[in-house]
Formats: C-alpha cells, structure tokens, sequence
C-alpha cells in the first residue's frame, strides 16, 4: 500500500524518522560526551598524580631540612674556620673562637646554616628554601607576601601551605610548613618570648615546575585530539548502524505502538493500561479467590518543587519516582501513572499486611534515595487497600485513595490502610 495512497501513514513515517534522527543526535552527543569525559578524567587524573607528587617531594624537602637544622642545634650550633670575606654572625653573642693555633672558628647556628645552604643550591639547581617569620631576628629572613599569608594561616592552625606562582618569570612550586620552637631554639629566641612549641615561624621550600607544565599542557592537547579523533570514529560507526535502523523502520513500529501504552514522561504503564490491568488482576483474583491489594501513591510538596525549581525539575522528581518505584516493587507486582504526581501500585497476591510491607519498603526506598533540585529529600503518601470481593475497581481505588488521604493529614511519609 503506497504511502501516497495514505498521507497519515507517510507523515507518521516521516515523524518516525525525525524521532530516529533526533535520538541519533542525542546518542551522538552522548557519546561525544562520554569519551571526552573519560580522556579529560584521565588528563585530570594524571594532574591529581603530578601535584601530589610535587607536593609529596616538597613535604620530604621540608622534613629533611628540620632534620638537618635539629642536627644543628643539637650540637648548641657548629663551627667553621673564618675564611676571608666570611662574616661572623652579628645575631650571636660572642659567635667567634680563637684555638691554640691561632685560626679563627665563627659559629653558624641553625638559622645561618638553613640561609647559606639555600643560597648554594639555588645557584646550582634552582632549588632554594627559606626559614622566616613575622618576628624576625635577622631581617633577611623576613617573609615575602605569600609567606606571610601562610604565616598568619599557622597561626590559626593550618599546617600547611603550597602553591604555584612564577618567580622571575619561571613557574615555581613553593610548600610551607610551621617550625615549632625546642629547647634548643631558645639561646636565641627566648629573649623573644617564645615557649617551647610555640610557631615561631614557617620554612619555606620552592622549586621550579616549567617543565613541568609544559609537560601537562602537552600531554592535555595530545588528550583533547585522542578525544576527537575517537569520537569522530565511534559517531561514524553510531550513523551506519543507525542508517540500517531507519531502514528497519516497519519492523520498528510494532515496538513503538507498544509504547502507546507507556507514560511519556515516565516510562511507566499510562493510566489507561493500568486501569485496563487492574481490571484484569481483579477478574483472575475473583475466578482464583485469592487476595489483591493495591497501593496509590501520592509525592509530598510536590507543588513546592514545581514552584521552586521549576517544571521541569518537578517532571525529573516523577521520573526518579517511578524509576524506584519499579526497582523496588516485587517482580510480579506493576505500577502505572496514575495521574499527575500520583502512581498506582497492583500486588497480586498481597493480603493487606503484605501491601502494607510492600509500601513502607516503597516509601523507605523513595526517601532515602529520590531528591529534588538542591538535593532535598522527596517523599510519598501511601494509601493501601484489600480488594473485596464484592466490590469493583472503582470501589477499590476509592478506599486506597482516602486511605492515602489520612497519610496526607496525618503528616505525610507514611502508609495508612
């Protein structure tokens, strides 16, 4: 039969094949999305690992340094021959000695020993650190300004500091810790007013990171084209398969007027199918004498998620609902839209104390898992009623309905029957 001699048929066709194309678009961005989410998770993942890397080397630097500074003082400072053009400590009292020989020892305390050092390396390796404080003895191991930030964030209890930032045009990666004060620190600093364990300062560590990344940026770019050329591999592959659906078409609609009988916006059973089954759950429950229940659910404040966050959130909130609400259900019970925020739950074989198990189990689920648009948790009111045998579908849902009713007035999130 030609489509010319049915215009309904071709424009139902033509409708089709919309739908076909509006879902290959959507499955192609889906999918678009999909494999560029997992190549940026990877570029971010190795990220995540480069900057705990960074961070774990400069917490080891640091740790070696107080090391270092402790073997220092333990010792009550060390001494070094006083070579031309060496400066004794002008900080210490009385920092120099003279042996038998006549050579002249100047002390260098934990505090000189730390600045020298850095001064060494960063010459070398571009690789320095800084022992300083808001009180300092010796101007020169005043903080800078990010130093100083960490300074008063110690103060407050934080425990440490780290960062990236780029000194003289080079990309740094600087780490900053709290230095407590020990016995051995207060020779110098008591007349300061520090205790043992007081902060009395931070050491810094900063080294260069560039390359770094250089090597981060070009490892993102090389992500971002994988991404691209796989997606335009796996939309290529999705548009042939589809081509051969579209053609498929006929065999296709037999499958869509089934949908006739879903709910568009849940996917559920309409009302009209549930109807249709619960007249026919009646029937063979009458013919067989066994017990039927069946359960209509209500969502709470579901006007107050529309008014606050929208329609569209209130029809994402249905759908969540219903998907629950069929995950948790028996798998010989259905559900069904029933009508606007309410849902029609039939269970077979169910007196009323088992619909009533059945229906806290559907509420429990729904509250501890369906939310609206900040997060809020959403519940229902269940009404629970036991098919009479005298009695028709009409009747049945008009006692599950003021059963329902009652959950509402008694405080909603609860089952009565």
């Amino acid at each position: 039969m030609s489509v010319a001699a049915h215009p309904s048929t071709g424009q139902d066709h033509r409708s089709e094949l919309r739908s076909f194309r509006i879902f290959l678009t959507s499955a192609s961005l889906a999918v678009a999305l999909c494999i560029s989410g997992g190549f940026l998770g990877m570029a971010v993942k190795q990220r995540q690992l480069i900057r705990e890397e960074m961070l774990n080397r400069a917490r080891r630097d640091f740790a070696n340094i107080v090391l270092m500074r402790q073997w220092n003082a333990n010792y009550g400072g060390v001494y070094a021959e006083k070579k031309p053009g060496m400066i004794s400590n002008p900080y210490l009292e009385h920092p120099d000695l003279t042996a038998t020989d006549g050579r002249i020892f100047t002390k260098k305390n934990p505090a000189l020993m730390t600045r020298e050092l850095s001064e060494l390396i960063q010459k070398d390796q571009g690789y320095a650190f800084h022992i300083t404080s808001l009180d300092p003895l010796n101007p020169h191991n005043g903080p800078d300004g990010p130093e100083r930030a960490a300074l008063e964030a110690f103060a407050k209890g934080a425990r440490e500091r780290f960062w990236i930032e780029p000194l003289q045009g080079v990309e740094t990666y600087r780490y900053m810790a709290p230095l407590l004060v020990e016995a051995s620190c207060l020779p110098c600093h008591a007349k300061q007013g520090y205790r043992v364990g007081d902060i009395r300062g931070g050491i810094s560590v900063s080294f260069r990171v560039s390359e770094l990344q250089a090597q981060l940026r070009r490892n993102l770019a090389l992500v971002v084209t994988l991404a691209a050329l796989t997606t335009l591999l796996l939309l290529g592959a999705i548009s042939f398969l589809f081509r051969k659906l579209v053609r498929r078409l006929k065999e296709a609609r037999a499958e869509l007027e089934l949908l006739a009988a879903s709910d568009a916006l849940t996917g559920l059973a309409n009302r009209r199918s549930i109807m249709q089954a619960l007249d026919e759950e009646l029937e063979r429950h009458q013919r067989r004498g066994e017990p039927f229940s069946c359960a209509l659910v209500d969502v709470d404040h579901f006007k107050q998620v529309n008014d606050t966050y929208g329609h569209l959130m209130g029809d994402e909130v249905l759908r969540r609902m219903a998907a629950q609400l069929k995950v948790t259900l028996r798998t010989y019970d259905r559900v069904g839209r029933y009508g606007g925020e309410e849902f029609l739950c039939l269970l077979p074989g169910a007196d009323l104390a088992t619909a009533r198990v059945v229906a806290e189990r559907l509420r429990e689920a729904i509250f501890a898992k369906v939310t609206s648009g900040q997060g809020e948790r959403i519940s229902a009111s269940f009404g629970i009623a036991q098919w009479l045998s005298d009695e028709d579908a009409t009747q049945l849902l008009a006692r599950a309905d003021q059963a329902m009713y009652r959950a509402k007035m008694d405080g909603r999130n609860r089952v009565e029957g």
